[in-house]
């Protein structure tokens, strides 16, 4: 964790609202951060930036040629979704979030996974105060590659080749992370993995796995196959502590994870330069959700609680342990519950509830 910085000088921070609902929650959260930074006396300030499927659909690009300069002098970046019917997803993805955590190297994607008082997992079993986990997703490497291509368009001969791509660098620093933060937790890692079926990439991930391990005797750990590791993870949510992943398998493991949570409308998700070289970005889950969009009913809270752990990276835990405390009041009273949980509340309602618990 960084120190705050001294004095006066705010923090900057980096906005993205992006597409959709990504909009009308990175407002919520924002009202949120303004809430308990003045509780805390905590100087930020933001530099908003439209950068999103419409500019594509209205420029040719998800954002400028220098947009990578205009945020490199963020303390972090805050982004709401980006996604639109007419834009397909990679160019999306490929046009800002890539790049974004390619260039300022946030190889570490951490994905905390909890069942909250109040919210009923549609796992049998899954109970609150029980399943609390973090999965920790290898973020610039892996399997979301850029080395392949196609051959033979449209014809029936066509061929597609993408290449996975591990290095050992890449596989030590996210298990040295993942091992490092179990420490602070529960002490357990369980490492997903392939090896049965996947020759080179996942002995070699299970190898540097079993060689970062043999430095943290204190620390727990187990290596699972994804598919069997996916069936336990809704068999036995309690059990896991910290799992840590390939870029793909640690994707779609923390999309499991927030749906036994019970909702993926509160699961949060920080994309980590744990150098501190350059920012972080700080980022809700769920996509841009274009059937809701502009309807108010959005649920703040994966973009509320990814403000949380924004601040805390910035050197704020206290700031960020009362967010997370307003998180869980308003999710254990129906009143403030949206849809996607079984309540009726709007966007709007919750946020208030949440400024209220901080002011």
């Amino acid at each position: 964790m960084a120190p705050a910085k001294g004095g006066t000088d705010p923090q900057r921070i980096a906005v993205i609202p992006g597409d959709g609902i990504g909009v009308e929650v990175t407002a919520a959260a924002r009202q949120v951060l303004d809430a308990v930074a003045q509780r805390h006396r905590i100087p930020l300030s933001y530099q908003e930036f439209d950068w999103s499927c419409q500019r594509y659909l209205a420029e040719g690009a998800m954002m400028p040629a220098d947009g990578l300069e205009r945020l490199r002098p963020a303390d972090a970046i805050l982004l709401g979704a980006v996604g639109w019917p007419g834009v397909p997803d990679h160019v999306s993805l490929w046009g800002l979030l890539i790049p974004i955590r390619r260039t300022f190297r946030q190889y570490v994607n951490l994905r905390p996974i909890r069942v909250f008082e109040g919210v009923v997992s549609p796992v049998r079993g899954a109970r609150p105060g029980e399943v609390d986990l973090v999965v920790v997703r290898e973020n610039v490497e892996g399997e979301y590659s850029e080395i392949g291509g196609r051959l033979g368009r449209g014809t029936p001969e066509e061929l597609a080749v993408q290449e996975a791509v591990f290095t050992r660098a890449g596989v030590s620093r996210i298990v040295d992370y993942a091992f490092a933060l179990a420490r602070t937790r529960r002490s357990y890692v369980t490492s997903a993995t392939k090896s049965n079926g996947i020759v080179h990439t996942m002995p070699f991930w299970d190898e540097v796995v079993a060689e970062r391990a043999a430095g943290y005797a204190d620390v727990r750990w187990d290596s699972e196959h994804i598919d069997a590791l996916a069936a336990k993870l809704v068999l036995q949510p309690e059990r896991f502590d910290v799992i840590v992943g390939s870029n793909l398998f640690g994707d779609i493991l923390s999309d499991l994870g927030a749906a036994v949570a019970g909702s993926i409308g509160i699961a949060p998700s920080a994309n980590l330069d744990p150098t501190r070289a350059f920012p972080s970005m700080f980022e809700p889950v769920h996509g841009s959700a274009p059937d809701i969009a502009g309807q108010g009913v959005a649920n703040p809270l994966g973009a509320v609680w990814s403000a949380a752990m924004m601040l805390d990276h910035l050197g704020h835990p206290d700031a960020a342990t009362d967010v997370v405390a307003a998180i869980e009041a308003c999710l254990l009273d129906p009143a403030t519950r949206t849809r996607d949980l079984g309540g009726t509340a709007d966007t709007r309602a919750v946020t208030d509830a949440l400024l209220r618990h901080l002011v």
